[in-house]
């Protein structure tokens, strides 16, 4: 049995990778040791947004009467909730299976290791070894929950992303340590829910990679709904010998005991390469990276590596990109290398955050003189009819050339607004060439149009 291309790890950078290689005439296969999809689909990006929906209903709901319409005795079962969020997974699990069966791709279950260049070690779960043979191997191995040295995840009390995910019992209580993306996506679910939340957050604010006025947003957000945050503040110990956790928290004014009854650790991820056999055949890693060039390939010919194990931001979408451009390369096309300057990140909180390119901190840092221009949803005739009036976009362009630098937004449905600065920073769009786009009313997306033309002193609705 022998391969053009081997793909360790199904997520979305192997499976998408395996795929393209398929279309491209590739004999491929991919080996993945637990499901397809790899965390993403299945423990996720996907099940959190099913949950965080389950969220937002319940919130609707709650709201109604602000529409006109009475609802009472309203409650939700978590269980069902949970239930509901792994049947969609599952779903989305099944979806891939079928796209592999489509593209003539095997699936192979197991753990695979590699031995050399061309030799993949795959170890099924009765620990049955079979060596396969491939002219290429992709490593898309992903990443999992990092533990804190002193606070190990338990499963129980102290928990990660996965735990928080299926939980048998909604806790009356949670302390969530790390508030980016993870972090305050459970902080609102759980919050929304019904748990009293906590956020511990060892920077100055919270969403730190953010725009600090999306930050600020978000802050005054959550406290207003109810979520406490302490920021330059970071969790010590916590002692679950107890029913519940006893939380130490060294805040600015000094020393804090929080009691919760779960402690989510949302402290960033550490990434899966360890019994690779990078060390033996000679893979070169740097801090908790595989090192590779601007097509993926490592230092060893025929080796290549995607996703969360290699530099550049742990999302989905990038590892998709990535794979892709690797295939294409491998194939003997002409790829351009990825541009990491225009990636788009989203927080599915409620409101939304989403944002790509330049913060105005960093453009100024950069050397840029800039224009900036806010445009808040408060004005948005859409976001007022929705009921959905917190929140703004904020656009960062360079005075001297007009270079769209960055964008910020914060309010309901922005994580599918932003593609549309993507593609414009793609085309390098200019301010003016989005001012005199017109953009249909009455909508959201207006408020990109309205802020642009503020930075340029031409917006109308302000």
């Amino acid at each position: 049995m022998s391969f053009d291309l081997i793909v360790i790890g199904s997520g979305p950078g192997g499976y998408v990778a395996a795929i393209r290689a398929s279309q491209l005439g590739l004999k491929t296969a991919v080996v993945e040791r637990s499901e397809l999809g790899g965390i993403c689909l299945n423990w996720g990006c996907i099940p959190t947004k099913a949950l965080l929906k389950s969220a937002q209903v319940f919130e609707y709901i709650k709201h109604a009467g602000d529409y006109g319409i009475n609802v009472t005795g309203s409650t939700h079962d978590f269980a069902a909730v949970v239930k509901r969020s792994r049947a969609v997974a599952d779903g989305m699990s099944k979806g891939i299976a079928f796209l592999m069966k489509k593209n003539k791709i095997e699936v192979i279950a197991g753990t695979g290791k590699v031995l050399a260049a061309g030799k993949v070690e795959v170890t099924d779960a009765a620990g049955a070894k079979k060596t396969i043979e491939t002219k290429n191997i992709i490593l898309a191995t992903g990443a999992r929950s990092r533990e804190l040295p002193s606070i190990k995840i338990d499963g129980k009390k102290i928990i990660g992303y996965r735990d928080a995910m299926v939980l048998p019992q909604q806790p009356k209580s949670m302390v969530v340590m790390g508030s980016g993306a993870i972090g305050c996506e459970f902080a609102y679910f759980y919050h929304a829910m019904g748990t009293k939340v906590t956020i511990v957050e060892y920077m100055p604010n919270i969403l730190p990679v953010e725009d600090e006025d999306v930050s600020r947003e978000m802050s005054r957000h959550f406290r207003k709904s109810g979520i406490e945050i302490l920021t330059s503040a970071s969790v010590e110990s916590v002692d679950t010998a107890g029913e519940g956790c006893r939380v130490k928290v060294k805040a600015a004014d000094g020393m804090k005991e929080l009691t919760c009854d779960v402690v989510l650790s949302a402290v960033g991820i550490k990434t899966n390469i360890e019994n690779l056999g990078l060390e033996q055949v000679g893979v070169k890693t740097d801090k908790d990276k595989v090192l590779v060039d601007d097509f993926y390939q490592t230092n060893i010919k025929g080796i290549y590596a995607i996703g969360d194990i290699v530099k550049g931001p742990a999302l989905a979408h990038v590892a998709s990109a990535e794979g892709i451009i690797c295939v294409e390369k491998m194939a003997g096309h002409h790829p351009e290398p990825l541009n990491y300057q225009n990636i788009p990140g989203c927080t599915y909180c409620s409101p939304e955050v989403a944002s790509v390119g330049y913060t105005e901190k960093a453009a100024k840092e950069a050397g840029y003189e800039i224009k900036v221009g806010k445009f808040p949803f408060s004005a948005s005739g859409k976001a007022s009819a929705a009921g959905a009036k917190e929140g703004f976009v904020k656009v960062i362009f360079d005075a001297k050339y007009g270079e769209w630098l960055g964008c910020h937004m914060v309010g309901a449905n922005v994580t599918e607004m932003i593609a549309e600065v993507v593609v414009a920073r793609k085309l390098e769009t200019t301010g003016h060439e989005i001012i005199k786009s017109v953009h249909p009313h009455p909508t959201m997306s207006e408020a990109i149009m309205e802020a642009t033309a503020q930075a340029y002193n031409e917006c109308i609705h302000l």
